[in-house]
């Protein structure tokens, strides 16, 4: 004959439990109990007229955004008016791809510090070539490099530029006679604008931009 405590077992199994029935009730009181402290709480932080209040319960003021703000006098309508065309004009501007390879990449960054600041003309460097609208190979161009530049060009979206920007990537400069050189990336993709000098100029680009 089995013990007691082997017989109880089974019917212990399926026994349901009590407790489980009452955690929804429970719950439900809880909620029924809380939400009249909410709903106070929350009209607490509103004063008699309806504005928000801050911690210390003074009126809060809100300052709406700039697309927001009324235009009040001449003199903000027109400087509000020339702030929106300046804008109208960057959204056009150039945003080249960065293929910086040798020391004319230095050049080319220096393009973006304060001296030049390029940013202020709308022309942000893109580190993605379905960003970009011109490509900037700035630097030697060697065989090993010459089917990333190809795959990085076909991925820009049309309409696309190509600038070579110093000696070494118009002809090889220095390393023209070098066994493992391109001698000019336009062997590789079509160059529509040539930047000489070693190195170049940074000017040269920002008159580049403006063409």
């Amino acid at each position: 004959m089995l013990p007691l405590s082997a017989r109880a077992l089974p019917g212990a199994l399926h026994a349901r439990p009590r407790l489980v029935s009452s955690i929804p009730r429970i719950q439900l009181v809880a909620h029924l109990s809380t939400t009249p402290n909410q709903s106070a709480t929350a009209l607490e932080h509103k004063g008699h007229s309806g504005q928000p209040l801050t911690a210390s319960g003074k009126i809060r003021k809100e300052v709406p955004l700039p697309s927001q703000e009324k235009k009040e006098g001449a003199m903000q309508y027109v400087l509000t008016t020339l702030d929106q065309v300046a804008n109208w004009a960057r959204q056009s501007s150039l945003w080249p791809m960065t293929f910086g390879l040798a020391c004319c990449a230095v050049e080319m960054m220096h393009l973006s510090t304060p001296r030049y600041d390029q940013d202020r003309l709308g022309i942000i460097f893109r580190a993605s070539p379905r960003q970009s609208d011109v490509m900037i190979v700035a630097g030697t161009l060697t065989n090993k490099m010459a089917p990333a530049l190809r795959q990085v060009y076909d991925q820009m979206p049309d309409p696309r530029w190509v600038v070579s920007m110093g000696s070494c990537a118009n002809g090889g400069g220095y390393y023209h006679y070098s066994y493992s050189v391109v001698r000019g990336c336009d062997r590789i993709v079509p160059v529509d604008v040539y930047v000489p000098g070693c190195s170049f100029a940074p000017m040269a680009m920002i008159s580049l931009h403006d063409l």
